[in-house]
């Protein structure tokens, strides 16, 4: 087992973790089916390779683990072994036959390669995500399940935010997890293009990218200031009547065929006594 993953796998499945009862069978590689929960999107041609080089020579030396399917088997953990033996032209593997339903065999995907540590970054927010859905618990309880510090986790799936030109660029590694959390930061999401474009052909470093995003950002917020500033004394006055009337910061921000107003909460209570204002202000007009 990977260390930092707590009890490992007998912790999600401890009615399948009885050793004793298991047998190996040999089954046609004509009979199994990739995992259709398998995380890994994308596997290495050259780890391939040299796994199926390996197995010319020594053989498959760790069994794969199957269910039974409709047609023949479904892979639930070895899927890596499973096409290495295909690339060296094995007729057949040998396999542990176990019994899972779709819920455990997605988890145990998902466990299975977290415990690798192999995943890229996008694949292994992805499976957080699926994790905390499928057994309904929290980024902490999971990460405490899991033997990961919720910052991990919660950084991760943070990722998923990301538009999926950048993250297929993660995923190719193109970019870093630090380039991808750089560009969650990203104020005019209008800028994006270009700047990734400039990342990739500048090749900037995570600190290069945060400082050039935190330029941008600068540049944004001198705009709207003087966005702001720019008020007519009309919608100024209006502004500070909102403002002078519910007792919190408003903004009003107009546009060309359209405005809004943007109005300052601090908790829950402060909302309410807001809507109360309004409320209240609807009433007598």
């Amino acid at each position: 087992m990977a260390k930092g993953l707590g009890k490992g796998l007998q912790a999600f499945f401890p009615e399948h973790s009885d050793e004793k009862q298991e047998q190996i069978e040999e089954i046609s590689l004509k009979q199994i089916r990739p995992n259709p929960y398998q995380p890994r999107k994308n596997f290495s041609d050259e780890a391939i390779s040299e796994l199926s080089h390996s197995i010319q020579t020594h053989g498959v030396l760790q069994p794969i683990t199957v269910r039974k399917s409709i047609k023949g088997y479904e892979i639930v953990v070895g899927e890596r072994r499973f096409r290495a033996a295909q690339h060296a032209k094995l007729e057949s593997i040998p396999a542990i036959v176990k019994e899972f339903n779709d819920d455990e065999m997605m988890e145990l995907a998902l466990i299975e390669n977290l415990q690798r540590e192999d995943l890229n970054p996008i694949e292994e927010g992805t499976a957080y995500q699926k994790l905390m859905s499928h057994l309904d618990v929290t980024q902490e309880q999971l990460a405490k399940r899991l033997g990961k510090s919720r910052p991990h986790i919660a950084n991760h799936i943070r990722l998923l935010q990301l538009p999926t030109v950048v993250q297929q660029f993660i995923s190719d590694g193109k970019l870093s997890m630090g380039h991808g959390r750089a560009l969650l930061g990203l104020a005019d999401k209008k800028k994006l293009s270009s700047l990734l474009e400039k990342v990739l052909h500048d090749k900037l470093s995570v600190r290069e990218l945060e400082q050039l995003i935190q330029q941008l950002n600068d540049r944004v917020s001198r705009e709207t200031k003087r966005r702001k500033i720019n008020l007519s004394p009309f919608l100024k006055e209006r502004q500070d009547i909102l403002r002078s009337t519910l007792g919190t910061s408003v903004a009003i921000k107009p546009g060309k065929k359209k405005g809004k107003i943007e109005i300052d909460y601090f908790s829950e209570d402060d909302l309410d006594r807001i809507l109360q204002i309004l409320s209240v202000e609807e009433k007598q007009s």
